[in-house]
């Protein structure tokens, strides 16, 4: 028959066990709704009427490339505020990409085609700034090259886009 230690050593080694499950789990759920509250906030971001307007009026704009939009537009006008506000929004979200803050699928299922568009837009001026810093909109390039590896993965799998 088991002796008393015997029994309290096997009482606390399963507590032990049952401790690190606990916190295990725990843990991967606090994760799942740090992401989901991320996601979140980036769509609140992204569909507050401040910035649908800018990204609507920055997608509007015709130009070229860097030159014709210095032309035809002031530097420190409402479409550079409009080309920075969508710019600088999208390099943060590459970024917590990047990170691991949050994930291509959500990523792709809250701005799926608008990365593509935007980022052709602004590619020119991007490549321009990138003369003088060459880290411009890195995040916002590496959220594009995901979302198109994204896109061709979903592509390879016969799942449809959209």
């Amino acid at each position: 028959m088991a002796d008393i230690q015997t029994i309290s050593i096997a009482i606390a080694s399963a507590s032990v066990v049952a401790g690190v499950v606990y916190y295990a789990l725990q843990l991967r759920n606090q994760t799942r709704i740090r992401k989901t509250d991320m996601i979140m906030r980036l769509y609140s971001t992204l569909h507050s009427r401040e910035h649908t307007e800018a990204r609507t009026r920055f997608i509007r704009l015709q130009f070229k490339d860097y030159n014709d939009f210095i032309g035809k537009y002031d530097a420190n006008g409402p479409e550079m505020i409009d080309l920075l506000m969508v710019g600088n929004y999208l390099n943060e979200v590459g970024m917590l990409l990047h990170k691991g803050l949050i994930d291509i699928e959500s990523v792709y299922d809250l701005l799926g085609y608008r990365v593509a568009n935007l980022w052709e837009k602004m590619k020119p001026i991007t490549e321009e700034w990138r003369k003088d810093e060459p880290q411009t909109a890195k995040w916002f390039e590496y959220l594009h090259n995901e979302i198109e590896k994204y896109e061709q993965k979903l592509q390879q799998a016969g799942v449809r886009n959209g």
